[in-house]
């Protein structure tokens, strides 16, 4: 696949045939706008990643299908239809490139594209289905009559089994050597006999989505070989950094200029970071800037600041706050020149509005500095007892507690912190937390009322507080602190 500038050219190319459900046997030869090349990439990312976050979930195969289905459509849908089918190769191709270049990369791409295949098989029609097999060339061959009766005994004991209609004159079976229906075998699904396993028209994605798997896997290795070999040095200077991002790259809203809300103030904070902030947020707040703990000071001044900002802090009032923070350790006057400029600059009033990492170009936001915060501290150093006591705080029960746990010890961090918030706030959260910022928004939102009755009591009983006495009450003492 060609990459170029100018834009895509439209040809006449066996592509413009191609089934709805492509092979991916060859990529094409195309030329492709290098922002197609990111975008179509990002928008085919967003397919995987739900299918990943619904499969951690436990969704079931109904369920499945229909989310693929309204996945595909949301995403994949190209303006001109004609072209629907080029974006689908091409998307492919790119997250082929990003996902080859590492073995743990590799074995998610490879899970998520089988398992985007497999469903997307099943919403297929009879005709295409068919269709593919015979492009696949799958080793299969469709019984005859005879074989039928004298193998429907037993055919029928297998569908009785698992509930299954039993099979009529008219059913259509596929005979194929038993080991390329690995699952099938596995489950004790099909009758084999001589070696050959009797595989049902409805079975047949088995045999697809095995054979889709085996192939997958063996071209993402040379692809990985090729990418080592030329394509990275060659492209070091325009697609490297994007392939070398796109698998990090945070696919939902932009929460920097968010003012859903309003915008509050350092005396809002503390109440805020109890009620609504995410168990990262909390953890950073308490563990680096409560304990001055000045290791990568300035990044975490650049997250939290991020963060604030896209909660509705002010920047006079993020100024002050980090200043006060800063000044126990580097003095107002080295405050101001060497940090200022990074918190105004987040709120768009220094240098041009967005902030750049020097060594790839790619967007920093809340997000990016927020993954790697939760990579590195293993939501709350990887220690079990402290991540127990910070989710009992935030009232997670027993059973919640225990399944956030899993899911941490399995690395899914964000639906660890999907959990967290569907347990505190007694609330079902289908599209997952993605964001620390959609975390303080969705929370926001849950108790918005509540928090409408409670400034009312407040302003009848209590007395106002100036923002500086209000930041000098944000210290430790007002958070619970867990283990280091």
């Amino acid at each position: 696949m060609e990459i170029v500038r100018s834009q895509r050219s439209r040809t006449n190319t066996p592509n413009d045939s191609v089934s709805t459900l492509p092979l991916y046997r060859y990529a094409p030869q195309l030329e492709v706008r290098l922002e197609d090349f990111e975008v179509f990439a990002m928008d085919r990312l967003r397919v995987l990643k739900g299918i990943s976050d619904a499969l951690a979930r436990g969704k079931r195969p109904e369920e499945m299908e229909n989310l693929v289905r309204d996945l595909w459509k949301a995403n994949m849908r190209h303006p001109e239809a004609s072209e629907d089918v080029n974006k689908d190769i091409i998307s492919h191709f790119v997250l082929r490139l990003v996902y080859c270049r590492t073995e743990d990369l590799r074995k998610w791409f490879l899970s998520m594209e089988t398992a985007l295949y497999r469903y997307r098989f099943l919403l297929g029609s009879s005709e295409a289905k068919r269709a593919l097999m015979e492009e696949f060339d799958l080793p299969c061959k469709a019984i005859s009559r005879t074989e039928f009766e004298n193998a429907k005994e037993k055919l029928e004991q297998v569908a009785r089994s698992f509930d299954q209609p039993l099979p009529t004159a008219d059913a259509i079976f596929y005979k194929v050597p038993f080991e390329e229906v690995p699952e099938l075998v596995a489950g004790r699904r099909v009758y084999i006999h001589k070696g050959h396993a009797y595989v049902a028209m409805h079975q047949v994605v088995s045999l697809v989505v095995t054979q889709f798997r085996s192939n997958l896997s063996k071209a993402l290795i040379l692809t990985n070989r090729k990418w080592t070999s030329t394509i990275r040095e060659q492209e070091k200077d325009r697609l490297t950094p994007i392939v070398e991002a796109l698998s990090m790259s945070y696919l939902g809203p932009d929460y920097s200029q968010t003012k859903e809300f309003g915008e509050i103030s350092i005396k809002d904070l503390d109440q805020l970071a109890r009620s609504s902030f995410p168990l990262c947020m909390r953890h950073l707040f308490d563990k680096y800037v409560f304990r001055r703990l000045f290791t990568f000071l300035l990044s975490l001044t650049l997250c939290v600041s991020l963060y604030a900002k896209g909660v509705g802090l002010r920047m006079e009032d993020a100024l002050a706050f980090w200043k006060a923070e800063f000044s126990h350790k580097v003095g107002a006057e080295r405050f101001d020149k060497e940090y200022a400029y990074s918190i105004r600059h987040n709120y768009g009033k220094e240098g041009k509005r967005t902030i750049r990492s020097e060594t790839n170009g790619v967007h920093v936001t809340s997000y990016g500095l927020y993954t790697l915060f939760l990579s590195k501290d293993h939501f709350l150093d990887s220690c079990e007892e402290n991540l127990r006591a910070a989710l009992g705080r935030m009232g997670v029960g027993s059973r919640a507690m225990e399944d956030v746990v899993d899911k941490v010890r399995n690395r899914h961090y964000q639906l660890a912190c999907t959990l967290t918030f569907e347990a505190v706030h007694s609330s079902s959260c289908d599209a997952g937390i993605n964001h620390p910022n959609q975390y303080f928004s969705d929370s926001h939102k849950i108790l918005q009322p509540k928090s409408k009755i409670t400034n009312i009591q407040v302003q009848i009983v209590g007395q106002p507080h100036s923002d500086q006495a209000e930041m000098a009450k944000f210290r430790p003492s007002n958070l619970q602190t867990c283990k280091s």
